[in-house]
């Protein structure tokens, strides 16, 4: 094997030997440590934004009580209505029952009613008469809706 050893360029390649770091200037020794003493105060602030006192703890506490009480007051009475409205409607369910049975009722009594019957037992057993002409008196209404009787009609 021949050993030929090739250079490529003009230059050596360097090997990899740690850096030592540079010494840093006085402006820059205190530019960092206006910075950190920044970051500090910055940190500082955050902490005591973030942090709450026994006042606003205690308005707070206010503010969720009385939004507690009124979603209670808001259920409550969405509750009143609800139920109310449930009764209304069963209410008019049960008038709905009573009128259908009124009138079913009412068209009972009135097929139930013979008018020849009650006719026949008028004029037979109680003795009863139709009217003659000279028992019929005719009389005339007003415009108005009612009549005042002052004196009884022959």
């Amino acid at each position: 094997m021949t050993d030929n050893y090739y250079i490529n360029g003009n230059t050596v390649r360097e090997l990899d030997t740690p850096v030592r770091p540079q010494r840093k200037s006085r402006e820059e020794i205190e530019r960092s440590q206006r910075r950190k003493s920044r970051r500090n105060a910055a940190r500082r602030n955050r902490q005591r934004a973030m942090g709450m006192s026994r006042s606003y703890v205690s308005f707070l506490t206010v503010c969720v009580i009385i939004v507690a009480l009124s979603s209670a007051a808001l259920v409550s009475l969405q509750a009143q209505v609800t139920a109310r409205m449930n009764r209304i409607a069963a209410l008019q369910s049960q008038l709905g029952d009573l009128r259908a049975d009124n009138d079913a009722k009412y068209k009972n009594m009135m097929t139930s009613v013979d008018l020849n019957y009650i006719r026949d037992v008028a004029v037979k057993e109680l003795g009863m008469t139709y009217p003659r002409e000279d028992q019929i008196v005719y009389y005339t209404v007003e415009t108005r809706n009612y009549m005042d009787q002052y004196f009884d009609i022959p």
